[in-house]
Parts: structure tokens; C-alpha cells; sequence
């Protein structure tokens, strides 16, 4: 039975348990429990990639390999994890669904800065900012359509798109 020591090291006391020496294995394994968990709180999956990164380090532990071994092996699971990650979620921004205002009539009310392109626009009964595209100026009372929103800012078009 592990029996406990307090050593005191450097003028700083330090508690062990004589006789328990924890496998790298079991270290890395719950490296990789802790990564995972502390995943379902960011929801970015590159914690998860980090968390199975630790757990093919552990196996790497568990069949005898030394630390070099496993830290290559963590390192080139992370990477590999961390690159299919980015590459799902660079997919996934392609292929967002269309813009639910996009086509949708509106009228041009007045130019807030006529050089910037900047506008105000009536749309679903409310004003709105609105980025003009084109070279044609809408006069005040026209049509316009929304090409796309971005934040609380319309970009519209003079020309129905599509």
C-alpha cells in the first residue's frame, strides 16, 4: 500500500505517495478525457482533435513507446485533426444557405453619404442602412433590392439580381 511522504524540495513542501508511479498512458488518456470535456463547452472541434491527439499518444504510451514517440504521435494527430477541422469548416461556410431577404423589394428613402455608397432604406416597414452596388444613383422613392445583409446593414441594387 502507497504510503504518503511530505518532501520538502527547494523550501517548498510537496506531497507524493511513495510506491505510485502513474503510467504515461494513463496520463495522456485523461489529458484526453480533460480535452474533450473542456470541448462540449467551446463547440469548436479542435479540442477534440487536441483530446484524440492525447488518446493516440496513450496508446503509443501503452505499447511501450517512449515520450519522443508519443509526442510525435500526439503532434502529427493534432495537425492531421486540426487540418481536417479547418477544411470542414471552410466547406461548411460555402455552402450556407441562401440569404432569406436576398431578391426582396425595398425602397431607396435618401443617400447618407452618396461617395461611400452609404444609404437609408425602407424595408419590412422599418429603415435600414444600406450599402448601394452599381454605378446607377436610385432617386428617392425607387425600388431597390436586396442583394444580401450583413449585420444590421442591407446591401442592395438597383437591379433585381439574379
Amino acid at each position: 500500500m502507497p504510503t504518503a511522504a511530505l518532501l520538502l524540495r527547494g523550501g517548498v513542501a510537496r506531497a507524493t505517495l511513495s510506491g505510485m508511479n502513474p503510467e504515461p498512458y494513463l496520463a495522456w488518456a485523461i489529458l484526453g478525457v480533460i480535452l474533450v470535456i473542456a470541448e462540449l463547452v467551446t463547440g469548436t472541434f479542435y479540442l477534440v482533435m487536441l483530446g484524440v491527439a492525447a488518446f493516440g499518444a496513450s496508446a503509443a504510451a501503452y505499447l511501450g513507446y517512449g515520450l519522443p514517440i508519443q509526442s510525435i504521435v500526439a503532434g502529427l494527430v493534432a495537425a492531421a485533426g486540426a487540418y481536417w477541422v479547418h477544411l470542414y469548416r471552410a466547406k461548411s461556410a460555402t455552402e450556407q444557405m441562401r440569404q432569406v431577404d436576398a431578391g426582396n423589394p425595398g425602397t431607396f428613402e435618401n443617400w447618407v453619404d452618396q461617395g461611400a455608397r452609404l444609404a437609408r432604406v425602407r424595408y419590412r416597414g422599418a429603415l435600414w442602412d444600406a450599402q448601394v452596388d452599381g454605378e446607377q444613383a436610385p432617386q428617392p422613392g425607387s425600388v431597390v433590392y436586396v442583394v444580401s445583409t450583413h449585420g444590421n446593414t442591407l446591401r442592395v441594387s438597383p437591379k433585381h439580381p439574379g
